[in-house]
């Protein structure tokens, strides 16, 4: 073997070490850049990220505020709630962890995934993710053993919303449920699982009711178990509100209605607090605090009686007669002497149209007091006449109709004054002078909500101030404007509503206590075309329920300073006075006390008299008038004159050249007006004409030809026709084509007039 020796001097490459030493150096310099990357660039983040493993926040939830009555007592509450909730950082093994939830709650596991999936990207890893929000005591009792054996379950307390009353106060105060994708979109403070008003006085006081989280520090172990909790932020209670609402006065109004669909409105006309506020039937607003199953939503959804609705301020109805307390006031208005009379036989006629009175064989001579004690049609029909739709929408409109009142409860309706253009808008029709009749007794087209009958009825009492309803006890009175009545305008509207109480012929008679000043008008709104058999009209007890008439009624009472409006609205009730009154009644025998004598009544003689500052009023409209044909004492058997024509709008007055005459009424002598003395427009098809005591508006006639008797043509009867409105559903201001719009509930008319005479009994 041969070595050889290098020679003495040699020196090996240098390259190969140079770039070995540079290869060092870079690893070096990467890693000094990395741990200055790390922990000083990025240290502060890091830092933080390994305290959250180690410490966790969680929220803690404030107390809802309160509701409470006028007097303190409870209508909206809190109670503990136990929820079964996931930290996905903890949980090993999340589909077997949610299909032993799903075994021990009976919840479908296609439910919970989808909730888990649906949520995960709302909630951090280390936050609960809510699976149940309320657990029943006994599956409480069954799981609290368990959850220790599945890390990432835990067991979380939280405040639950309770209504004491359940239905009794439903649409008042609504209720509350899981915010949904859209509200925790739109309000930052709101976290997955947050309860918030959805409707009624919940959703209204939302931002005073939530109040404002707190905050635990939680300090845990690598297994997820606390070591340490941490008060960071302290939680404010949600704001406790007292409400105008007498819950004593609700339950009565409430029991009152018994079976009824319907409503009652009771308020204070000097401050515009609501009492009593009830709508029936209603719904229980625990079960949605619960949460509801789509079987029992879809039960509420599609009753036919349709609980979920506030028919206090979301259905609205045709008036009726007491449209006629705001006509009344319309006519006082525009110069009408209160004295001035028209003679009523019960039907009217506009060329081939027949406008008939709630009264058969009409009411003899009405003037204005008259008219309202008795609620005469003829006397609006022929009134509304001479002045036009065009006064009667205005007026209407500045006494608060056609608008919200501005309550304290979302999704009011406005109701409907009708006009020309908007007729012209909705069906692409022109207006008629019919359509003018109708309107003038509260039916056709005219759509009012209950609350805002009320609210007028008020500004009656109180001086002429249209008022706010109000439901908060701290709220001042707020006006949202003037009646447009003369002070003397509103004292003859409300002697005429004491009158229809106290007076015998008065259709409020129900309302009569002697220890309390009463007032009242009532109304019954047609709902479909009459029902006749002949010339007898059904008897509203033999028609089917969905065809009979509401009820109306609007009252007020006034006993030792203290005073009282009550409006009440009975769906297919029949009669204002028979179905709505005793209502009315009862609401006041809670608020005055029983009366004295209560079971015997009034005795005749004795009706109260009339507040400070009232009197009752004396002349044509005082007086006693009697009904049907007028008769001369003298000349037995002298009727009203057998035809009588209005003028035109323009024309000249209705009433006679003497105020204690009526129209086409016999004279003092008892002999009737002469025929030269009508109007010649009596010939004309358009005129306006009384159709004569006991005789028929479609005479028979004969043929010209053969001289045989012919049938009586065919007259259009004014009242007869499909009723347009859907009280729970109606738009107004829908404009299709065919003047429906896509849900409202219109049924496209089949005559040009219709629901215009209300039943007797008003």
């Amino acid at each position: 073997m041969r070595i050889q020796f290098e020679p003495e001097g040699f020196q090996p490459p240098r390259a190969g070490l140079i770039l070995l030493q540079c290869l060092v150096a870079g690893l070096f310099f990467l890693f000094v850049v990395r741990f200055w990357y790390l922990q000083i660039h990025r240290g502060e983040e890091f830092a933080r990220l390994a305290r959250e493993n180690r410490l966790r926040q969680e929220r803690i939830y404030a107390s809802r505020g309160l509701l409470r009555d006028r007097d303190g007592r409870l209508l909206a509450e809190n109670r503990p709630a136990f929820g079964l909730a996931l930290v996905r950082e903890d949980c090993r093994d999340i589909p077997s962890t949610l299909a032993q939830v799903s075994e021990w709650t009976g919840i479908p596991l296609e439910q919970l995934t989808a909730k888990f999936n649906q949520d995960r990207q709302r909630v951090k890893p280390f936050e609960h993710l809510l699976l149940i929000s309320d657990m029943p005591f006994d599956l409480l009792a069954r799981i609290e053993n368990r959850v220790l054996q599945w890390p990432g379950l835990e067991i979380v307390t939280r405040s639950k919303r309770n209504y004491p009353q359940g239905e009794l106060m439903a649409h008042i105060l609504g209720y509350v449920a899981e915010a949904n994708e859209k509200e925790l979109e739109d309000d930052k403070d709101l976290n997955l699982g947050d309860f918030v008003g959805k409707q009624g006085l919940e959703l209204v006081l939302e931002r005073r009711l939530r109040g404002q989280k707190g905050l635990h520090q939680l300090e845990v172990d690598v297994l997820g178990r606390q070591l340490n909790k941490k008060l960071v932020q302290e939680p404010v209670s949600g704001e406790n509100i007292d409400l105008a609402i007498d819950l004593g006065l609700q339950q009565v109004a409430w029991d009152a209605l018994e079976d009824e669909t319907g409503c009652v409105v009771a308020m204070d006309p000097d401050t515009g607090k609501l009492l009593a506020l009830v709508t029936k039937p209603s719904f229980d607003n625990n079960a949605f605090a619960a949460g509801l199953s789509l079987k029992e939503w879809t039960a509420l959804r599609d009753n036919p009686r349709h609980p979920l609705q506030n028919r206090v301020i979301q259905s609205v109805y045709p008036p009726g007669s007491v449209w006629k307390l705001m006509m009344a006031g319309m006519l006082l208005n525009e110069g009408v002497n209160p004295a001035d009379s028209v003679w009523c036989t019960g039907e009217v006629a506009l060329g081939k149209q027949v406008f008939r009175c709630w009264k058969k064989g009409g009411h003899g001579r009405v003037d204005m007091m008259r008219s309202l004690i008795e609620s005469c049609d003829v006397y609006y029909y022929q009134m509304s006449d001479r002045f036009g739709i065009d006064k009667i929408e205005a007026f209407a409109k500045a006494c608060g109709f056609g608008a919200p009142t501005g309550i304290d409860l979302p999704h009011e309706k406005s109701g409907l004054v009708p006009s020309k253009q908007w007729k012209r808008r909705r069906f692409g029709e022109p207006w008629h002078r019919g359509e003018t009749l109708n309107v003038s007794i509260g039916q056709g087209f005219t759509l009012v909500t209950p609350v805002q009958v009320a609210a007028f009825v008020s500004a009656l009492m109180n001086g002429g101030k249209l008022l706010k309803p109000s439901l908060l006890a701290d709220e001042d009175p707020a006006v949202r404007s003037s009646l447009p009545f003369t002070a003397a305008g509103r004292k003859m509207i409300l002697d005429g509503m004491r009158l229809t109480v106290n007076d015998d012929r008065g259709t409020a008679k129900v309302l009569r206590r002697p220890d309390a000043v009463m007032g009242g008008k009532t109304g019954t709104a047609q709902v479909t075309k009459l029902k006749m058999v002949g010339e007898e009209r059904v008897r509203t007890e033999n028609l089917a329920y969905e065809h009979r008439d509401h009820a109306w009624i609007a009252t007020w009472g006034e006993k030792a300073g203290k005073r009282l409006v009550v409006v009440v609205m009975v769906e297919h009730g029949g009669h204002g006075g028979s179905d709505a009154g005793p209502v009315a009644r009862r609401v006041y025998d809670k608020f005055f006390g029983p009366p004295p004598g209560a079971s015997s009544g009034v005795p005749s003689g004795a009706a109260p008299q009339a507040p400070a500052g009232q009197v009752a009023p004396t002349g044509p409209s005082s007086r006693a008038t009697p009904a049907g044909p007028a008769t001369s004492p003298a000349t037995p058997g002298v009727t009203a004159p057998a035809q009588q024509t209005l003028s035109a709008p323009a024309a000249r007055p209705v009433a006679p050249t003497r105020p204690d005459q009526a129209a086409g009424a016999p004279g003092q002598s008892g002999q009737p007006d002469q025929p030269g003395q009508l109007d010649q427009q009596d010939q004309q098809e358009e005129g306006l004409r009384i159709v004569p005591t006991g005789r028929s508006a479609r005479p028979a006639g004969r043929d010209r030809t053969t001289g045989r008797a012919v049938e009586a043509p065919e007259v259009e009867d004014a009242r007869e026709g499909l009723h347009r409105y859907d009280p729970d559903t109606f738009d107004p201001d829908a404009a299709t084509p065919d003047g429906r719009g896509s849900d409202d509930g219109v049924v496209p008319p089949l005559r040009r007039f219709q629901n215009v005479a209300p039943e007797d009994g008003q």
